[in-house]
This record gives structure tokens, C-alpha cells and sequence, in this order.
């Protein structure tokens, strides 16, 4: 079966935030809820997160050339920062409106429909994140995940609304209304933020996820019982790629060839572990000082 692309999932994100769109919209328009625009608002922030995660799929996509010797997959971080920008810039609007809502409060009308609307709205969010959530999982796109984590929290985000316009519709209160505006624009916040963190760290070549070094230190460890040692080992993602370099010490007696050979059964195994990895290899004979001269980053 061939494998679904993943600019798909990217097409179906921006069906789901047009659809979303509409629904909130319309729901904040019969009730004149600000929790229902915050919500309506915070679509809008999806629609354009998913057309930015259609563009940075494409280039990531593209193969490795003359210019970008070790590929395009770092576009993907540029698309979970920028829908973390807009996250926090959507969250300033609704913080914005609220305040002004708290000032002067507002009758709310037509709750009853208001309240399906958005929940119709929040369903269709919640079956998109988790086919995005999935599928960044399964291919190692933080393009994918990142936007599949922000429907999520909007899912969240829109229960709690439609909690708060319940209490407003039980006790009359219209504060509760902004109050929650408020609570989901520091949601929206938080949820921005740690997109924000992570884009950097992928930018920053930080090193392998804790999980994945767990892995390639296994992997090694069986070789040092035989008595190959390694060193300078240094690994970092790119986007859904990892890259992973390291040193293996040999016995001087070695051949080139028996070196060699037990180089490429190393790289075999660390990508057998670690899919979607390129391994790059330097050999050293064991017991050379010289050989602990190129341990640091620079020589």
C-alpha cells in the first residue's frame, strides 16, 4: 500500500481549520460570547499554522543538493515557530477583547445553539489532531505534531468555553464568559511558548531526545564488550532525520578492511534502531594519544 504523503495531512488540517472557522464564527455571532470568538480567533491561528505546514512540508521534502548537502528537512522547525508566534499573537487578542468584555459586560443570547455549534467544531478538531498526532509520530515530522498538538489544546480550550458559557447560562454571571477568555488566552500562551522552545532547540541542533541517546548508547555498549571503544559521538535531529557521528577506536593491528567492515555493521545497527538516521564513522586505532586530540568540537 503506498504510503500517504504527508502534505496530505497538511491539506486535511486546513479543511478541518475552514470548517472550524465557519462553525465558531457563526456560534459567536449568535451568541456574542467572547469565549466563543477567542475560539474562533484561535481557528484562524490554525488555518494559518496548517498553510505554513503545507509550505515547509514541500521544501522539506525536497532532496539533498549542491547547496543543502545534508537536505531541506530543517524547514519543518520554521513552521512549528511560526505557528507558535501566531499562538501568542492570538492570545494577546483575546486577552485584549476579554479585558474590555470584563469592563463592560454583554448579554448572551441563543446559548443552547451556540454551545452545538462549537462543540461540532471541537469534535472535528479532535479527530484531525489525533490523525496528525499520529502520523508526526509514525514519520518524525515536528511539523506534524506541532499542529496536531495546538488542535488538541483547542479542544481543551473549547471545552473549557463551553463549561464557562454553561456556569453563565446556570448563573447568570457574565464575568465567568472573559474570566475563561482569559484562562484560554494563557493556555494559548503556554501551548505557543513550548512550540517556540522546541523549534529552537531543533534550529540549535540541540542533541538526540533522551529516548533516542538511550538507544544509540545500547547499541555501542555491545561493541565495547568486545573491546572497540568509541568517542567524539555526537548526534542531533533535523527535522524528521537524525544525524549521528562518532569515532570507533580498532585495535592498530587491524586491517583496513576488518575496520572498516565492523564500521559499517555499527552504522547498520544504530540505524536499525533509530531509523531515518545517517551515521558518519572515523577510525582510530586504539591507544594512539593523537587519536583524543579531536575529542572537542574543534581540533
Amino acid at each position: 500500500m503506498k504510503p500517504i504523503p504527508l502534505k496530505a495531512y497538511a491539506y486535511l488540517s486546513i479543511g478541518a481549520a475552514l470548517a472550524t472557522i465557519v462553525l465558531k464564527g457563526f456560534a459567536w455571532l449568535l451568541t456574542g460570547s467572547v469565549g466563543l470568538l477567542s475560539d474562533a480567533l484561535e481557528s484562524l491561528v490554525n488555518l494559518a499554522g496548517a498553510l505554513m505546514a503545507l509550505a515547509m512540508l514541500s521544501i522539506a521534502e525536497r532532496p539533498e543538493d549542491e547547496q543543502h548537502a545534508f537536505g531541506h528537512g530543517k524547514a519543518e522547525y520554521f513552521s512549528s515557530a511560526f505557528e507558535g508566534l501566531l499562538i501568542l499573537a492570538a492570545a494577546v487578542a483575546i486577552a485584549y477583547t476579554a479585558i474590555g468584555r470584563l469592563l463592560d459586560p454583554q448579554p448572551l443570547e441563543q446559548l443552547g445553539v451556540g454551545l452545538a455549534i462549537s462543540l461540532a467544531a471541537s469534535l472535528i478538531n479532535l479527530g484531525v489532531g489525533r490523525v496528525l498526532l499520529v502520523a508526526g509520530r509514525r514519520h518524525r515530522s515536528i511539523t506534524l505534531e506541532a499542529d496536531a498538538h495546538h488542535l488538541l489544546t483547542d479542544v481543551w480550550t473549547s471545552l473549557g468555553v463551553l463549561l464557562g458559557l454553561g456556569a453563565v447560562a446556570l448563573t447568570g454571571w457574565l464575568w465567568l464568559d472573559p474570566a475563561l477568555a482569559l484562562l484560554v488566552a494563557a493556555n494559548i500562551v503556554w501551548t505557543g511558548w513550548r512550540l517556540l522552545q522546541r523549534s529552537a532547540a531543533g534550529l540549535m541542533d540541540s542533541s538526540l531526545p533522551a529516548s533516542d541517546q538511550t538507544l544509540l548508547v545500547g547499541v555501542l555498549e555491545r561493541y565495547r564488550a568486545q573491546g572497540i571503544e568509541f568517542h567524539a559521538v555526537r548526534g542531533r535531529e533535523s527535522g524528521a532525520r537524525r544525524f549521528i557521528s562518532l569515532h570507533v577506536l580498532v585495535p592498530a593491528t587491524w586491517t583496513i578492511a576488518r575496520a572498516h567492515q565492523l564500521a559499517e555493521e555499527i552504522d547498520q545497527e544504530i540505524r536499525r534502531v533509530l531509523p531515518q538516521t545517517s551515521v558518519f564513522t572515523h577510525l582510530e586505532p586504539l591507544g594512539d594519544p593523537s587519536s583524543l586530540e579531536d575529542v572537542p568540537l574543534d581540533r
